[in-house]
């Protein structure tokens, strides 16, 4: 049996970062929105585990499926082999979770899989602040880390996105934050162009109306109509999609 699952990509609609905790990690507060934009996991039984990773090309090490399998591993005290071949569509180190949504697309797929009478809402916090998020989806505020999740309705809407082919590491984001500080609709702009200069000069090529999601370095512009966000890409040399929201699955 195959369990095949689309690892869907997000957008960050807000983003506050409201100060550092007192165990170093930064609290903020965001509106996620799942988009149809998606990686692709297939998972097979297999007699050890392995990853293939075709698509956009990523690092091979500390890879978030394997994180996640692992976890999942540690957290049942059983050893669960799987053959996992992961299909990349979204663009690493953009903001748009493609790491966290593979990872919680693994743990889904092996609670199916193996029959896992288990939650998975500790595991999925375990591995990042995103996770827990993507185990369902749809649009969500979030706030702490990202662990406190109450959906929200959906909302019809139309997203043109672009990519300058930058990968920008979080955590180095958030370190930036904690010497530049931020504000706007997206508090981590600032820090992430202060980590990535030529972000800045994206932005302003982009021109007026483009948010930057999550760390970046994704920009994205909201239409109502799938025309409308065709035409705010047409004429940009750079990695370029449309996409929908999703919701809750």
């Amino acid at each position: 049996m195959t369990i095949a699952l689309p690892a869907r990509a997000k957008l960050n609609l807000d983003l506050e970062v409201l100060g550092r905790t007192a165990d170093g990690f930064h609290e903020l507060r965001t509106t996620f929105q799942a988009i149809d934009l998606h990686d692709l996991l297939a998972i097979d039984r297999a007699d050890k585990t392995e990853l293939t990773v075709s698509g956009l090309p990523i690092s091979d090490r500390d890879n978030s499926v394997l994180k996640a399998h692992d976890a999942i591993e540690q957290h049942t005290k059983r050893k669960l082999p799987a053959r996992f071949h992961l299909h990349k569509r979204i663009p690493p180190g953009s903001g748009m979770g493609g790491a966290s949504s593979d990872a919680a697309a693994t743990l889904r797929g092996l609670k199916t899989m193996f029959a896992l009478e288990i939650d998975l809402a500790p595991i999925a916090e375990e591995l990042g602040s995103d996770v827990p998020f993507f185990l369902k989806g749809g649009r969500a505020r979030a706030q702490g880390r990202g662990e406190q999740v109450t959906q929200l309705a959906d909302e019809h809407a139309w997203f043109a996105i672009a990519w300058p082919g930058i990968e920008l590491a979080t955590v180095d984001v958030y370190r930036a934050w904690d010497d530049v500080k931020g504000e706007g609709p997206n508090h981590l702009r600032k820090a992430a162009e202060h980590v990535e200069p030529r972000l800045k000069e994206f932005a302003q090529r982009l021109g007026e109306g483009w948010q930057m999601t999550g760390s970046g370095s994704a920009f994205f512009k909201r239409g109502q109509t799938e025309q409308q966000a065709r035409e705010s890409t047409r004429d940009l040399e750079v990695w370029t999609t449309v996409a929908r929201p999703v919701a809750i699955w």
